[in-house]
C-alpha cells in the first residue's frame, strides 16, 4: 500500500523524529513514502536513525496512529499541517531547517505573514516590563501581528499588552499544543486562538523539555520580518532567536538598556555587534518597508473617517505613501504652493499631518 507523503510526515513527526531528520531521510530516499517498504537493516546501514527509532518504526502501526493522532487533534480544535498543505505559513518555506510538520490552534491569515518578533529574559524588570508593553501596543496599533513563546517574563507580557491593544499574535511553544505551560499562562493561552494561533512542531502530549526551547526559536524568527530583542542576559534563549534571525537574513532590534544591569548585557552586546538600537517605533519602520506602508494604509483609513474636502483628499491621498515637501505635494496635485500650504495648516488643525521639519509632511 501506497501511503501519502502527508500521512507519512504525521507518522514520523509522531514517533518523535526530527524535522532535520525526516528531510535528510527525504534526501537520501528520494520519495519519504519508501520508508514504508525498506527493511530494518537497510534503514540500520544509512545511520540517519538511532536505535531507539528504528524500533519505534519496527513496531510502529502506521494506520493506526495516524488515525489516533488526527482525530485527537479534531476532538481538541487543532489542525495538523505539514510542509505539504496550502496552508502551511509561507513565512516557514524560506527558511532551510523548517518543521516539516505543525500543529495550529487558531487561525494564521495572510495579514500574518507581516509580523514582529518580541522576545526576551523571563525575569523582566520593570523597565523591560514598560518597553514590551509599548512596542508590542504600538505595532498592534499598526495592525502588526507579534510573535512571541509564551513563556514568562518578555514573552508573556507581548502577549498580553497585544491582546489588550486588540492585536493579533502567535505563540510558538516548546511542547506539544494540548500542553499548557507555563500553567500560568492559561488564561493568556485560552485568549490567543480567536486573536491569532498557537503553534508547535511537536506532537500532541509532548512535554516542554528542556531542549525544545531553542528548536522552537527558529519558528519564531522564521514566522517574522524581524526580531526584537526587549532583555536578556548575556547567555540567553533569546540570543538564540536573534541567532536563527540573523542566519535567515532577518533584522534583529535591541532596546539599549543600563550598562550595570545583568539583564541588558545581552541586548547591549548585541547592539555592540551589529544589532540595531531600537528607541522608538520609527526605528522598525525605517527599516522595513512593507509595515512603513501598513502604518501608512492604516493612518489614510483612519482619516478617511473625518469629514474633509476634496482639496484635503488630494493631499492626504499623496501622503499616504510617506512624508512630502510641500514643493512635492503641489507638483503632484497641480495646486500652487500657497493653496497646499493653506490646506497643510488646515489639515494640522484637524489632527490629520504633521510637519517633520523643513516643510516637510506626513500623516499624523
Amino acid at each position: 500500500m501506497q501511503y501519502s507523503t502527508r500521512d507519512t510526515l504525521i507518522w514520523l513527526n509522531n514517533l518523535g523524529i526530527l524535522s532535520d531528520k525526516i528531510t535528510k531521510l527525504e534526501n537520501y530516499l528520494g520519495d519519504i513514502r519508501e520508508i514504508h517498504k525498506l527493511d530494518n537493516d537497510y534503514l540500520v546501514d544509512i545511520k540517519l536513525l538511532s536505535k531507539e527509532m528504528l524500533n519505534k518504526l519496527k513496531n510502529s502501526n502506521f494506520e493506526i496512529e495516524v488515525e489516533n493522532q488526527k482525530n485527537r487533534a479534531q476532538e481538541l480544535g487543532i489542525k495538523i499541517i505539514t510542509d505539504t498543505d496550502v496552508d502551511y505559513p509561507h513565512p516557514l518555506y524560506i527558511i532551510e531547517d523548517r518543521p516539516r510538520v505543525i500543529y495550529q490552534k487558531g487561525s494564521y491569515i495572510d495579514d500574518d505573514n507581516l509580523s514582529i518578533a518580541i522576545v526576551g529574559s523571563r525575569k523582566v524588570t520593570a523597565y523591560g516590563k514598560w518597553a514590551s508593553e509599548k512596542f508590542a501596543k504600538e505595532l498592534a496599533d499598526i495592525g502588526v501581528t507579534v510573535i512571541s513563546g509564551l513563556a514568562h517574563g518578555v514573552d508573556r507580557v507581548a502577549h498580553l499588552s497585544t491582546l489588550e491593544a486588540g492585536g493579533r499574535t502567535i505563540a510558538v511553544l516548546g511542547n506539544g499544543i494540548d500542553n499548557i505551560y507555563p500553567k500560568s499562562n492559561r488564561s493568556i493561552y485560552e485568549s490567543i486562538p480567536s486573536s491569532g494561533c498557537l503553534i508547535s512542531e511537536f506532537p500532541l502530549g509532548t512535554q516542554p523539555l528542556n531542549y525544545h526551547f531553542p528548536m522552537r526559536n527558529r519558528i519564531i524568527s522564521g514566522l517574522s520580518l524581524a526580531v526584537i530583542v526587549i532583555e536578556a542576559q548575556e547567555k540567553s534563549g533569546s540570543l538564540i532567536t536573534s541567532s536563527h534571525a540573523i542566519n535567515q537574513g532577518k533584522d534583529v532590534f535591541a532596546v539599549p538598556g543600563n550598562i550595570n544591569s545583568l539583564y541588558s548585557k545581552g541586548t547591549n552586546l548585541l547592539i555592540r555587534d551589529g544589532a540595531i538600537p531600537l528607541l522608538d517605533i520609527d526605528d522598525i519602520l525605517r527599516e522595513i518597508d512593507e509595515l512603513k506602508i501598513k502604518r501608512n494604509n492604516k493612518k489614510f483609513e483612519e482619516v478617511l473617517n473625518i469629514p474633509l474636502s476634496e482639496s484635503e483628499i488630494k493631499i492626504v491621498n499623496e501622503l499616504k505613501t510617506g512624508p512630502l515637501h510641500c514643493d512635492i505635494l503641489s507638483l503632484n496635485t497641480g495646486m500652487n504652493i500657497q493653496t497646499v500650504i493653506s490646506i497643510i495648516m488646515i489639515l494640522e488643525i484637524k489632527g490629520v499631518v504633521r510637519e517633520m521639519g523643513s516643510r516637510i509632511f506626513m500623516l499624523n
